[in-house]
């Protein structure tokens, strides 16, 4: 199955960002991917109000996403924000969303539609996502052609947990939207944990990341995490197949049943763990 991996710079405007989703959808449909990955918060970058424009999954910014997977012909996946709990205090929160919609591979096959709720909030490096958003409360995968996918986001990456519960129930691959915050060390750290959970999960691991707003020429909200790039598509064996650099781009490869089983088969780390 070819899948692609959308690396792009989203700004504050819902609208401008679909035009974002529908150029680089339409260009994974011209390179012959089944599947287009996008970043974490497409539909607003971080560091803009979240609350305004969060909706439920089958409001109008979703209906979009889904028109343009159904015009082209390819299943997408999106990072959105859907309408939250407010806090003990009160204070309106907002949940950070994947979108999982569009046609599944093969003629007549059926409509992939899954939503999973980000597990982990960032609560790290001086920034506190909890304080605006609501947690979601269980790992979410769904089925493409003869794969199974998990759904994981960006800070989910530091906890291997999640992924091998992914494999454990089958998947061949966890797609991981992110908008990666940048800093020391953070794009080794990146490319290290993303390799990291491909290895100890034996599977796929397409990362997507929010391109580096400065490689695109885009003024980005200070103090927000807004991306550093690098998004890669990773092999169960942990070899990066593609990754991009700091700047907007289309990566595509190809994920194969048959190379997840071997990995298994010669890497056996489900097997071999042990309870402690």
């Amino acid at each position: 199955m070819r899948i692609a991996a959308a690396q792009i710079v989203t700004g504050e405007d819902p609208s401008a960002n679909l035009d974002l989703v529908a150029e680089y959808t339409a260009q994974a449909a011209a390179a012959g991917a089944q599947l287009v990955v996008f970043p974490e918060a497409v539909q607003r970058a971080f560091g803009h109000s979240l609350k305004p424009i969060a909706e439920p999954t089958d409001g109008p910014w979703a209906q979009q996403v889904r028109n343009i997977a159904d015009q082209h012909g390819i299943a997408v996946v999106v990072g959105m924000f859907t309408p939250g709990e407010p806090t003990e205090e009160g204070k309106a929160r907002v949940i950070n969303t994947l979108l999982a919609t569009g046609p599944v591979p093969g003629e007549g096959a059926g409509h992939i539609e899954a939503a999973y709720q980000k597990l982990h909030l960032y609560d790290a490096f001086g920034f506190q996502e909890s304080r605006t958003v609501q947690p979601g409360s269980a790992p979410v995968s769904f089925d493409a052609a003869e794969l199974r996918f998990g759904l994981a986001t960006c800070y989910d990456i530091r906890f291997p947990q999640l992924f091998q519960h992914y494999a454990r129930e089958g998947a061949h691959a966890t797609i991981l939207p992110a908008s990666w915050a940048s800093g020391p060390g953070k794009v080794e750290q990146w490319r290290v944990l993303a390799q990291a959970r491909a290895l100890d999960s034996t599977q796929y691991i397409i990362a997507c990341g929010q391109a580096l707003p400065e490689a695109a020429g885009v003024e980005a909200p200070e103090g927000a995490p807004t991306g550093v790039g690098h998004s890669m598509i990773i092999a169960p064996t942990g070899e990066i197949l593609a990754e991009a650099g700091e700047e907007p781009e289309l990566l595509v490869a190809d994920l194969d049943e048959e190379t997840v089983r071997k990995a298994r088969q010669q890497i056996p780390v489900l097997a071999n763990a042990r309870p402690l």
